[in-house]
């Protein structure tokens, strides 16, 4: 067992289903034995009142049957029970007990039981006060210094203290500025009243000055005290603790000394008698309850403290002493003598368990067993270290070298896209404008060599385009068993997505705990956010693909597009996305070229990659290799750069309108206070019309509030419609020069590196980073120029001038032979035969002058093109087709 666990002497639990709180429990000698030991007295808010004398056999044993001494069904709800001398004509203990219309006093007494028959206890009531109003809680003490009695004193939930002298009940005082009841203590020495108001003061009242003044009859102030008859109800001291307490109590260290602790919700405060402050200690964790006890130190208070992380801590001062482990939250904790063992903790829950501790180690009896000495071989130690240090260098020669069957992929994930829509399209919250919306059925299989238990199977789609399910669990998979899920996936917005293609990511862990993941792609077909149109002559935006084989007749690329009636329209075909734009398709009769042309330049992108992957497919299946794509035209960097503005206007639109909703916001809370002032106020002034600027003020928030939600959505319309520019851009700059693979995927993880954008980490200023450290790097002219600042903090820029010169200049270093890779003596190389004179980039400034920008074009053959282009975008179509 830990040390730092509450060593359990005796414990029990209370009935079923009772609540308990700080108030339900005492320690104290009740039914007033020779032997003078504690008993426990714990009362519940469904009325039960139970007495408890520990008998442990032996530590940590449950309660006895004959530990229970009494048991009773007071019908009331138990609010405090306390111990005293409440009784006229004796000393003796009685017990109170403080019901919410009630106030009880009983006498606990024995009878010593013969035979077999133990003992017997029985209380009785000596008396009661029925209460007028609902009681709160209760203290006591020997009130004015009478000796040998104590008093009580019950305050009500509406502020009232009521104070009774034993059998009679003495008089009942307001507190002033009374809003919420709080802890209420007595002080003996300085003979007052100590509790903490609604508005977080401690305040202390005499017990004279509340004898003395007017007698409470009504809530409100009579018209004797506006008049000065009788004394007023004026606090002694107060202090404010800025936070409300949760529990008070009044410790002496002699008989010219005492303290008031205070336990707030999160500092725990030490006051002397005039209310100034001795001492304070911030908690680490939330309390649940404290009880102070005097210290053996001299001048010293130890304090138990329990909190809501079932932790008992003990401070001495504020000096953290102990801290114990508790097997529940304690919401009220005692201490007494309990059979000759002093100073015995016992704490009680809300729900009733009530234990008995102690803090303190036990002996362990454990021994360990010696064990048999044998003499060491060193020379097999020798070997083993040798064969060892093998091992460990091969694995760092060959880091990643597993054995095979850690190799393997023991879970393996496919998936397969149905040839056609689904007859009844599963599509919900149809955003995307169209009357119908399809949907495309994905199956994903998934099949193990071992046995495998809880794999999750995610599938994610570019937004958009939306699936019916894309979580999976499997409890289990037997081996070589194969599992199919069925999902299907639809357009949900009224955009275009910038991929037509999905993931399905299956996470597992191997039988020896190692986690793995499989995945695999799918891609989704055209015609699921698309449809057949007349195609269209003119068009704002074009491009032309070159190809170095003959030209494929469109009806076998695009079967399920072409109308076969229609032999004009074999080389020209049109395109309808579902979202309402237009694209279409022509090939050339001649020339080994095909135009892609659209109003809007994005929406070029999904139909330019669905061309060069099916012209690569049909080569493919004809046993043709070489078969390569190009583009020869200027790059259409001025239609990109205007996508960029847009987004980047959404952006800084979005920080304008979140700061008018923080503005408005701040004004609405400033409204609100003073209209709350102004009818708190007993002789309330007119209110100026801060009702009309209140309901303006309401109306231009949520104003702002939708502005703010429209201009989210266009930001994501936006966004995406970017990614598919960015991904065209891309497509063309491969082309334009022949980059392979790798240098494609360097550039896609410069112009793509978020897959989300928000407003703390946009792509403007990520893009401008990632393209900034290429320009430094593998396309730099020397290697002075590969210093990289990794240390400068992204953030939002003021315009995208310095982002789209950025992206100038890399087109025009790839347009001047420079070559993208991330191995910096690759790159060190590939600059010395660089050729052309790229100027160097040492401070990326948009004020900067390059020779880029001098030159007057863009790339060196850039107005050669552009005549070339501006020829063949003038021509018609028919004489580009023949």
């Amino acid at each position: 067992m830990s040390l730092f666990k509450a060593r359990d002497w005796w414990s029990t639990v209370l009935g079923e289903k009772e609540e308990f709180d700080q108030g339900c429990l005492c320690v104290a000698d009740v039914d007033n034995s020779c032997s003078g030991e504690d008993k426990i007295v714990v009362g519940s808010y469904t009325g039960y009142l139970r007495i408890f004398s520990p008998h442990p056999i032996k530590a940590g044993d449950g309660a006895q049957a004959g530990d229970l001494l009494l048991e009773a069904h007071l019908r009331d709800p138990v609010l405090q029970v306390e111990v005293g001398k409440f009784v006229s004509g004796t000393e003796l203990l009685h017990l109170a007990v403080l019901h919410s219309r009630k106030l009880c006093v009983y006498s606990v007494s024995g009878t010593m039981g013969s035979v077999e028959h133990g003992n017997q206890y029985q209380i009785k009531l000596m008396y009661e006060h029925n209460l007028q109003r609902v009681a709160c809680n209760m203290t006591y003490g020997s009130f004015g210094g009478i000796k040998g009695r104590d008093f009580i004193c019950i305050q009500s939930m509406d502020g009232m203290l009521m104070l009774f002298e034993q059998e009679s009940y003495a008089f009942g005082r307001f507190l002033p500025g009374f809003l919420l009841p709080g802890p209420l203590t007595y002080s003996s020495r300085t003979d007052s009243f100590i509790t903490v108001s609604s508005c977080r003061h401690v305040e202390s009242y005499k017990y004279q000055v509340l004898a003395f003044a007017t007698d409470a009859d009504k809530r409100q102030e009579t018209e004797q005290q506006k008049l000065g008859s009788g004394k007023r109800l004026v606090v002694d001291w107060t202090l404010n603790i800025g936070e409300q307490a949760l529990d008070l109590c009044v410790v002496s260290f002699n008989q010219s000394a005492s303290s008031v602790f205070v336990l707030g919700e999160r500092n725990f405060f030490c006051l002397k008698d005039n209310g100034q402050i001795r001492f304070m200690k911030k908690l680490d964790c939330s309390p649940s309850c404290f009880l102070p006890y005097c210290s053996v130190s001299e001048g010293a208070i130890n304090t138990l403290i329990g909190n809501h992380h079932n932790m008992l801590h003990v401070y001495q001062d504020v000096t953290l002493k102990w801290a114990t482990q508790l097997p529940h939250v304690p919401v009220a904790v005692k201490v007494g003598c309990l059979q000759g063992l002093k100073g015995v903790i016992v704490t009680l829950s809300d729900n009733g368990h009530l234990q008995c501790s102690y803090l303190g180690t036990d002996p362990s009896l454990f021994q360990a067993p010696k064990v048999d000495s044998r003499e060491i071989n060193y020379e097999e130690l020798d070997l083993e270290m040798k064969e060892l240090q093998k091992i460990i260098r091969d694995v760092n020669i060959s880091p990643g070298a597993l054995p095979l069957p850690e190799k393997e992929d023991f879970l393996s994930v496919f998936a397969t896209v149905s040839s056609s829509l689904d007859t009844v399209s599963q599509a919900t919250n149809k955003d995307a404008g169209a009357e119908v919306v399809p949907s495309v059925t994905v199956k994903v299989m998934i099949q193990s060599r071992l046995a495998l238990q809880k794999i999750k199977l995610s599938v994610y789609v570019e937004p958009p385009l939306a699936s019916t399910r894309d979580h999976f669990v499997f409890d289990f998979l037997e081996p070589e068993i194969q599992k199919t899920i069925t999902f299907s996936v639809f357009l949900k917005g009224n955009y275009l997505p910038s991929e037509l293609g999905g993931t399905a990511m299956a996470s597992y862990s191997m039988p020896t705990g190692i986690p793995r993941v499989a995945h695999c792609k799918f891609r989704l077909p055209l015609k699921l956010i698309c449809l057949p149109h007349q195609p269209s002559k003119t068009a704002s935006h074009k491009l032309t693909i070159h190809t170095n084989k003959a030209p494929v007749s469109l009806l076998g690329l695009f079967p399920g597009f072409a109308n076969h009636s229609d032999d004009d329209q074999v080389n020209m075909l049109g395109f309808c996305f579902i979202t309402g734009s237009q694209v279409t398709l022509l090939a050339s009769k001649t020339s080994q070229r095909y135009r892609i042309q659209s109003e809007q330049f994005e929406d070029l992108w999904l139909l330019t990659k669905e061309l060069t992957l099916r012209l690569q497919e049909h080569f493919e299946k004809l046993g043709i290799k070489d078969f390569a794509c190009s583009f020869l035209e200027c790059i259409p960097l001025q239609e990109y750069f205007d996508l960029i503005d847009q987004h980047f206007e959404l952006r800084l639109n979005a920080d304008r309108v979140e700061e008018l909703l923080s503005e408005r916001a701040i004004q609405f809370r400033a409204i609100e206070r003073r209209l709350l002032t102004r009818f708190k106020d007993k002789t309330p002034a007119p209110l100026q019309h801060l009702d009309t600027l209140l309901d303006g003020t309401f109306k231009q928030v949520i104003a702002l509030a939708d502005a703010a939600e429209e201009n989210h959505n266009n930001l994501q319309r936006s966004f995406t419609r970017l990614k598919s520019a960015t991904h065209l851009v891309i497509m063309l700059i491969g082309l334009w020069q022949q980059l392979s693979a790798d240098q494609i995927a360097i550039l896609e993880a410069a112009f793509l590196p978020l897959q989300q954008d928000s407003q703390e980490l946009g792509w403007e200023e990520t893009v401008d980073a990632a393209v900034s450290h290429l320009l430094k790097t593998c396309l730099s002219k020397s290697s002075k120029e590969q210093a990289l600042n990794l240390t400068s903090q992204l953030n939002i820029p003021k315009d995208t001038s310095r982002l789209k010169k950025h992206i100038t200049l890399l087109c025009d270093r790839l347009a001047k032979g420079g070559r993208l890779c991330l191995s910096t003596d690759a790159a060190a190389q590939q600059t010395i035969v660089m050729p052309g004179g790229c100027t160097s980039i040492s401070d990326l400034d948009p004020k900067e002058r390059t020779t880029e920008q001098e030159s007057g074009g863009l790339f060196p053959n850039q107005r050669h093109l552009a005549t070339q282009t501006l020829k063949s975008e003038t021509s018609p179509p028919a004489m580009f087709l023949e």
